[in-house]
């Protein structure tokens, strides 16, 4: 008995191969990329790099997969690797207590082959670098785009950023793409409107909305490693 033996049984014994083979980087790690981790982890992926700077504080309780009162203060890159390799030992895990930005983003990849990279980042300006560089490595990308603020995980989409609509960060990051000179560009996003809120500094969020993005993009990746 092997623990993908069920995985086996969707993918094949040569999917499980390419899986095993395979190197994912999921960058962030909040109420999505929590999720899409663990996803990736429970379908046997060899290496993962982990990216994210942050520590849990208390209002990541209602969405973020592994936080807890115990972790408040930890960081997220370290929590959820630890539980990581509790589902596989064998995992090669790489993590980057690291902020996004133009000093850092190359050596994130450290001259290694990805063969897909998942962008679950809050920031703009990180998600442009990171799209950019894989972009210009041909290395496969798929972003998250906006899931605050909203209701129903199932309006939620794979597309090309040139058609999604209701997301304001979908649009903002529609422009700053085509400004530097990228027009396609694949992505998860929400068809739902963001609810309205009186408090306009605040983003709210749920627990499943996130966590449905978080599984769709995980989906996608693993899925796209076999077809290859």
């Amino acid at each position: 008995m092997r623990p993908w033996d069920r995985l086996q049984l969707v993918y094949g014994e040569d999917g499980i191969e390419k899986l095993i083979n395979s190197r994912v980087m999921i960058a962030g790690l909040g109420g999505v990329g929590s999720y899409s981790a663990e996803a990736i982890a429970r379908c046997f992926v060899g290496v993962m790099t982990l990216v994210d700077f942050d520590t849990y504080d208390l209002t990541n309780l209602n969405r973020q997969l592994h936080s807890n009162l115990e972790v408040l203060g930890h960081y997220k890159v370290d929590v959820i690797g630890k539980e990581l390799r509790k589902i596989n030992p064998q995992l090669v895990l790489i993590n980057h207590k690291v902020k996004i930005d133009e000093t850092n983003v190359i050596e994130l990849f450290d001259g290694e082959a990805y063969d897909y990279v998942i962008d679950a980042i809050d920031d703009i300006n990180a998600k442009l670098l990171l799209v950019d560089y894989c972009k210009k490595k041909e290395i496969p990308i798929i972003s998250c785009m906006g899931t605050g603020n909203r209701r129903n995980p199932q309006s939620f989409a794979i597309t090309d950023i040139s058609k999604t609509f209701n997301c304001p960060m979908a649009k903002k990051m529609r422009r700053e793409l085509k400004r530097i000179g990228i027009e396609r560009h694949q992505v998860v996003f929400s068809q739902e409107l963001p609810v309205k809120s009186d408090n306009t500094t605040t983003i709210g969020s749920n627990s499943f909305v996130p966590a449905s993005a978080g599984l769709l993009l995980a989906s996608h990746v693993i899925n796209c490693i076999i077809e290859r």
